[in-house]
């Protein structure tokens, strides 16, 4: 056991476990809010279409958060105009809008000298984030899920029944935009611990997960979240004994978490239903 536990005496591996573990729960909570509205493919296209932001912000000296954070906003704004502009669906516009924005961001990071490294983007490197990137991830993950599940009951109905919402007098397109918001800015705090490419696992999986496990929204956050942190833990303690991607081990714990619930699950998974129904 003292070999298990023996990346804890490193000071990088104890701010990637609570770096990691705030990120993952935070995507984990969203995650709830994604599945149930059908947004999967929102935190795709968003998390991809951050790139052009982050390159345009290093090229013009701003906090490259920021212009992250203004790029994913614009493609869920693009994407909407488009909706509600023409006869092409929702999940159609998403797939146009973020291939552009990625390719553009692609283009943009080809032609501008740099010392960034497109695979930290792509695949985050948790173990490399420096003091300063520790709390500001601490202080803007906080505030994401604080607002989350401060709003959680709101951004629910808007969910599922967003003309109850307008009758209950709720500014259900204020909502909808926070909602999205809020998306934007979870990913630019998850970049830096897994990555463009892994984070859009980290926004689906723990939803997908609970959703299998019950029915009550409030306890669906809860096995989220905590299914997220664990796979986070074991991820990062995997990765430094196998020597292996740190995002890649965290999302694979997250893929086997679904697995596992997906047949063992007693309320909805395929084996567990069978169990239930023989006894």
């Amino acid at each position: 056991m003292s070999e298990f536990f023996e990346p804890l005496q490193y000071s990088f591996m104890r701010d990637a476990l609570i770096v990691g573990s705030l990120v993952s729960a935070m995507c984990a909570v969203l995650s709830c809010f994604l599945v149930l509205k059908g947004w999967s493919l929102m935190g795709d296209a968003v998390s991809h279409a951050v790139l052009p932001g982050i390159v345009i912000a290093y090229i013009i000296g701003l906090p490259m958060a920021f212009g992250a954070f203004i790029a994913g906003l614009l493609c869920s704004v693009t994407t909407g105009f488009i909706k509600r502009n023409s006869r092409i669906k929702e999940d159609t516009a998403m797939g146009v809008v973020f291939t552009g924005y990625f390719a553009f961001g692609l283009v943009l990071f080809s032609r501008t000298p740099t010392d960034l490294h497109l695979d930290h983007i792509l695949i985050g490197n948790i173990l490399g984030i420096t003091s300063a990137q520790v709390w500001q991830t601490l202080g803007l993950g906080t505030l994401v899920l604080l607002v989350t599940l401060v709003l959680r009951k709101d951004l629910l109905l808007i969910c599922f029944d967003p003309g109850q919402a307008r009758v209950m007098a709720l500014p259900d397109r204020f909502l909808n935009y926070l909602l999205l918001s809020l998306l934007a800015l979870a990913i630019v705090v998850a970049l830096q611990a897994v990555g463009i490419i892994l984070v859009v696992a980290m926004l689906i999986a723990p939803g997908c997960i609970a959703h299998l496990w019950t029915d009550r929204f409030d306890r669906m956050l809860a096995i989220a979240a905590g299914s997220a942190v664990l796979a986070t833990i074991i991820g990062i303690f995997a990765s430094y004994h196998f020597d292996a991607s740190t995002g890649g081990c965290i999302v694979l714990m997250q893929a086997l978490f679904f697995i596992l619930s997906l047949f063992f699950a007693p309320k909805y998974g395929m084996l567990g239903r069978k169990l239930a129904r023989i006894s």
